[in-house]
């Protein structure tokens, strides 16, 4: 049998338990291996009331051995918490403030190898082959002559990555960890539950508005907002009536107002956004 690479979950401390006895109670058999790695979360991410022990217990006679993850701490001087750093992206998550620990997630494209330049290649005398895409990968050659080319000696400047943000359950962020992260994201994807005439309740239930979610885009200097997380009083764009106010599509306008009119996208259920590859 040829083992499968785990799915890996990332979730609030509890999340581990909650799944394994789901699993245990549903007599779920799943084909395919999974881990759970949990975020523990911290005292000013929700009301002190609210907050109890997120501290993983196995509560369950005879778990299961798959799901043992990692418990992942909050770095301090980061103010995030790392997820996964491999060689095509770095995922981080960082403390929003809602009802009961919540948290927004940073992905990072890392930089792309820059384009070959033609021109030195020609110059410094390497033949087209094997040898391109050598230097493409990062590999130094050796020329039959013995001089050794580098990488760096015949690639224009890296790409730049893409960054995308993504905001759920919140009335705001914790600190300036999710400021940061944010700072500059291709694609900001924020919850706008309530309008902006419902501000109050919006932060009373640890939610927010356009208004909330377009301030946030706008400190950060994001190049798209994305609203998502509708109440269901709003009706969708395809049901909302020439004239109506009480459609999503007010919740749009009031983000665009607080962005100059920068155009603001409402998500919908299966919705693809590209982003393309930066030059």
């Amino acid at each position: 049998m040829v083992t499968k690479q785990p799915i890996e979950i990332y979730g609030p401390a509890g999340l581990r338990d909650f799944i394994w006895q789901t699993m245990e109670l549903s007599h779920t058999e799943l084909v395919f291996p999974y881990v759970v790695h949990e975020l523990v979360p911290t005292a000013d991410q929700c009301p002190t009331e609210e907050l109890k022990e997120f501290v993983h217990v196995n509560k369950a006679d005879n778990p299961p051995k798959d799901g043992q993850g990692r418990t992942i701490l909050l770095d301090s001087e980061e103010n995030s918490y790392l997820l996964v750093d491999d060689e095509q992206f770095v995922v981080k998550a960082f403390r929003l403030f809602h009802r009961i620990p919540s948290f927004g997630f940073s992905v990072v494209e890392k930089k792309r190898p820059g384009k070959l330049n033609a021109q030195k290649l020609k110059d410094l005398g390497v033949p087209p082959g094997p040898a391109y895409g050598k230097l493409k990968n990062g590999i130094s050659v050796v020329l039959e002559n013995g001089v050794t080319i580098s990488p760096q000696d015949v690639l224009k400047k890296p790409i730049v990555g893409r960054k995308i943000c993504i905001l759920g359950d919140c009335s705001g962020v914790v600190d300036d960890g999710g400021v940061k992260l944010c700072f500059e994201a291709d694609l900001l994807i924020h919850e706008a539950t309530l309008d902006d005439t419902q501000m109050d309740k919006a932060k009373e239930h640890g939610h927010s508005t356009p208004h909330m979610a377009a301030a946030f885009a706008k400190l950060c200097q994001a190049k798209r907002l994305v609203l998502t997380h509708f109440s269901q009083r709003y009706k969708p764009v395809a049901l909302a009536r020439e004239g109506e106010t009480d459609g999503i599509v007010e919740l749009k306008k009031q983000a665009e107002s607080v962005l100059d009119l920068q155009e603001v996208t409402l998500a919908e259920d299966f919705m693809v956004i590209g982003i393309p590859i930066k030059k």
